[in-house]
């Protein structure tokens, strides 16, 4: 299918970035929003985004005013009509996408494309909302969703062939590089980063602290280390993640207490002014908190461990283990259809350093010998977490 005309349901940070995405590409797009004050920020950060191109000289004025004008912003939902592509874009809450999704099918023409943005939750569920779930699949926007190259496309059980080659020739016209993933927890990237942070913050339990962890990832070539892209992102939003992870189900592996520690604080990241680091106003610079100490002192009391010194070479081998691990485990689920497409979402997605050509071709090259060892090792400690991928075990 062409698509001539998109509608984007929410016009929060992803939301606003989606627009902005579409409308960069030459493709006019409405943004349906209820809240008088999402759409009045929403304008607003729109506005300051073209005026701050133009000031830097990356587009002109004239075109900063044709991409402003393909934009339409409001509440009512009669564009839903006209569109090609509809994209919900609101808060991670499952009953809140269906309820959107049902409005979606209603609302939209039979042969339109209906989206979800989703991070985490399952599409499937999210798609059986709304008639015709051939038409629906998952289209994972990474934020800023403007200036983030990766779009993970999630192929739904019932995701038409159509529908899904539309997807793809779709993301390679807005810039981005549009990677085919299978429908599960968090799909590759964010399944992957679920157990490479969860390393991460035990690291801390152990005796690390978060400028040790970051600053070893970030000597071996990462764009940010993990603690202060969850103060970037937002501390709740991977607690948000957690939670609903648990809502279904316990845990079978242990999980550290300090993001709900850390969110019963209000430490919620760069936007509160302090997560796992502290920050001043008009300065992202992450500075160490001797209340943050506090607090992981605190974590560490109350699940009755000593803290120990932790050398990078363990964090160094726990994170990627973990990280290549999981990697290998979505491969032989069939969620990522090759190595390559796991290392493209980590190469463009999550900061991996491009020069080790991702983590799958990283572990490739330290040899799968060393990143199996690695797994059995670390396993003696919580077996239900570290279990070794078949294709680690098997030549």
């Amino acid at each position: 299918m062409k698509i001539r005309r998109v509608a984007v349901i929410g016009a929060g940070t992803m939301g606003t970035g989606i627009a902005l995405t579409f409308a960069n590409a030459g493709i006019p797009v409405h943004v349906i929003e209820p809240s008088e004050d999402a759409l009045a920020r929403a304008s607003a950060g729109v506005r300051r985004t073209y005026a701050q191109m133009a000031e830097r000289g990356r587009i002109d004025a004239a075109e900063g005013d044709a991409r402003l004008a393909r934009i339409d912003m409001g509440a009512s939902e009669d564009a839903l009509a006209e569109v090609d592509l509809a994209i919900e874009a609101a808060f991670e809450d499952l009953a809140v996408k269906r309820e959107i999704f049902e409005r979606l099918g209603a609302r939209t023409r039979v042969d339109a494309i209906l989206a979800t943005n989703t991070s985490t939750l399952d599409v499937d569920a999210i798609a059986a909302a709304a008639p015709h779930p051939e038409r629906s699949l998952g289209l994972h926007f990474f934020s800023p969703a403007n200036v983030m190259r990766l779009l993970e496309i999630v192929r739904g059980a019932r995701t038409s062939e159509a529908t899904l080659a539309t997807a793809v020739a779709l993301g390679e016209r807005l810039g981005k590089v549009p990677v085919v993933v299978g429908n599960c927890d968090g799909f590759v990237g964010n399944r992957m980063l679920h157990k490479y942070r969860r390393e991460a913050e035990l690291l801390l339990e152990t005796g690390a602290t978060p400028q040790h962890v970051d600053g070893v990832l970030r000597a071996f070539g990462f764009a940010m280390g993990p603690f202060e892209v969850a103060d970037l992102a937002g501390v709740d939003i991977g607690w948000r993640a957690k939670v609903e992870r648990l809502r279904r189900g316990p845990s079978p592996f242990r999980l550290s207490q300090l993001p709900d520690a850390l969110v019963a604080a209000g430490r919620l990241g760069q936007k509160s002014g302090a997560g796992y680091y502290r920050y001043v106003p008009n300065d992202r610079t992450p500075y160490p908190d001797p209340a943050f100490d506090a607090i992981l002192a605190d974590v560490r009391t109350r699940a009755g461990i000593v803290p120990r010194p932790v050398g990078d070479d363990e964090i160094l081998r726990r994170t990627l283990a973990a990280l290549v691990n999981e990697g290998a485990h979505v491969l032989d689920e069939g969620i990522a259809r090759s190595p390559d497409d796991v290392d493209a979402i980590w190469v463009n997605g999550y900061g991996f350093p491009k020069a080790r050509g991702g983590p799958m071709r990283y572990a490739a090259t330290l040899g799968t010998d060393r990143v199996l060892a690695d797994v059995r090792a670390f396993a003696r400690d919580d077996p239900a977490f570290w279990i070794p991928a078949r294709r680690l075990t098997s030549p």
